[in-house]
């Protein structure tokens, strides 16, 4: 799958802000997420399915405020009866498990914009742009939020090394991104 990127005019690759002097392992590391599938699954109120009995490559839904995954396929929980799976191998045929009568199954794969941010003091960062805790999150979590008044999700993808995503629409990816690389300069990014 190749797609176009939501970032691709400004997402460019270097060293940015308050590097010098500094180890370059010990920046943060900042890129964008792409050519990954993204599937929204929604439960239906009048649905009497029991979700423990289903698994999604070898996964089960995730509980409030929690993801999980493997190797190829992440899923978090956006909300009650409410998922995003996330892949990098087509699922759309292994979707079918989410019968019609019971999911609504949307295709957001173009519709949002994904960034990655890796390092110790990524909590500083969005710190300067959300209300949200974050010093109490940690691996498997995830939490709906603002970021700059922009609407985002966190997902709290490893603790060692810390590594989030930040997910927002497409339509305001340019802005959140220059929102979270300009928090990022104090402290000096690789942008790759």
């Amino acid at each position: 799958m190749n797609r176009i990127s939501s970032l691709s005019n400004i997402h460019k690759q270097g060293l940015f802000g308050d590097f010098k002097n500094k180890d370059e392992n010990n920046l943060i590391k900042i890129k964008e997420i792409k050519n990954i599938y993204l599937y929204q699954i929604v439960k239906f109120k009048n649905s009497e399915e029991n979700l423990s009995n289903i698994k999604f490559d070898k996964l089960n839904l995730p509980k409030s405020l929690k993801s999980s995954s493997n190797s190829s396929t992440r899923i978090i929980w956006m909300g009650p009866e409410n998922w995003y799976i996330f892949s990098t191998k087509d699922i759309f045929q292994e979707l079918k498990i989410f019968n019609k009568k019971d999911f609504a199954i949307t295709d957001l794969s173009y519709s949002r914009s994904i960034i990655e941010l890796e390092g110790d003091i990524i909590p500083e960062v969005l710190k300067k742009g959300s209300p949200l805790n974050v010093n109490r999150l940690k691996e498997g979590d995830c939490a709906n939020t603002v970021y700059n008044g922009i609407t985002v999700t966190l997902d709290f993808v490893s603790d060692n090394p810390k590594i989030i995503r930040i997910l927002g629409l497409r339509s305001f990816g340019e802005s959140l991104y220059h929102s979270i690389s300009d928090a990022c300069l104090e402290f000096g990014y690789k942008a790759i």
